[in-house]
């Protein structure tokens, strides 16, 4: 039985966990949140104290990470995933970094003899429970091979897209695409509510035709309740617009569009808004139409 340790068991994490169980994997994992051990040790999983303890006998370690810095400090720095591991371990990072930061832990780990895919999700929450979520994959092509049972195990998409650091950058278009309709779904539902329009109506057509859309599947009705629980929260998706347009800005590409999302994203979270999920740019747009919000 392969034994897979991940290391991040929050919104994405803990069900990409309890489907590695439901496969059939032998699943250690790591958090330092105590309840989301606890809640991995109920599905048939083995919790463990701290990297070191989780990484030991893995076959493949999972991270699943807030942040650039997060994935360095667990995996590069003294005592995290490289100082512990097996040479020949595959490493699967699921979090959504900068490709630069992509391509040179990447290559820290290829000096360890450790193999390395970066592997970012799209999907939120519900395709992390579902198992269906889209995975873009960047690495070489024998371990982008190898990582593919596991990936499987919890999306129902998984592409190879390049070398070290596209996954990330296939993940940062994405996150593009996505905060960009969200915003839009969110000014046509308050314009829909300005006409006194029946929204639910309104969406079933809207979804039927080329506006057709995920957001619309998946966050309208949500939407339309104000009812912001986290699917993905405002913080996390106001960090990938920083990567973004950062790394737009490197490439010389104009995102006029993306950079206006970003803004007001990042306005969204200075209102004291970046616990809630990125739909709750619809907050913002009420407040900016002078029709409640915020």
């Amino acid at each position: 039985m392969t034994t897979v340790a991940v290391i991040g068991l929050g919104i994405m994490g803990g069900p990409m966990a309890a489907n590695l169980l439901k496969a059939g994997y032998k699943v250690i994992g790591y958090d330092r949140g105590q309840d989301k051990i606890d809640r991995l040790v109920e599905q048939g999983g083995r919790g463990a104290p701290d990297i070191a303890e989780t990484v030991r006998e893995a076959d493949v370690v999972i991270t699943m990470l807030p942040d650039s810095p997060d994935v360095e400090a667990v995996v590069v720095a003294d005592g995290g995933v490289l100082d512990c591991v097996q040479p020949g371990t595959l490493l699967i990072d699921g979090s959504t970094i900068r490709p630069d930061v992509a391509v040179r832990v990447a290559a820290a780990a290829r000096a360890r003899g450790v193999r390395m895919v970066d592997a970012p999700v799209s999907g939120g929450e519900a395709g992390a429970i579902e198992g269906s979520l889209s995975i873009m994959v960047g690495g070489e092509p024998d371990d982008v091979e190898a990582a593919r049972p596991v990936l499987d195990a919890v999306g129902s998409t998984v592409v190879h897209v390049g070398p070290s650091g596209s996954g990330q950058t296939v993940k940062a278009a994405n996150q593009l695409i996505v905060a960009g309709t969200i915003q839009l779904v969110a000014e046509a539902l308050v314009f829909l509510e300005a006409h006194s329009v029946d929204t639910d109506a309104a969406v079933r057509v809207l979804a039927g035709g080329l506006a057709g859309n995920r957001i619309l599947d998946r966050k309208a009705a949500n939407m339309i309740a104000r009812e912001f629980t986290p699917g993905f929260r405002v913080d996390l998706h106001h960090k990938d617009l920083g990567i973004v347009t950062a790394a737009a800005r490197e490439a010389g590409v104009a995102i006029p569009v993306g950079a206006l999302v970003a803004q007001l994203m990042g306005a969204l979270r200075a209102e004291g808004h970046g616990s809630l999920d990125h739909s709750a740019l619809l907050l913002l747009v009420e407040q900016l139409s002078g029709r409640g919000g915020s």
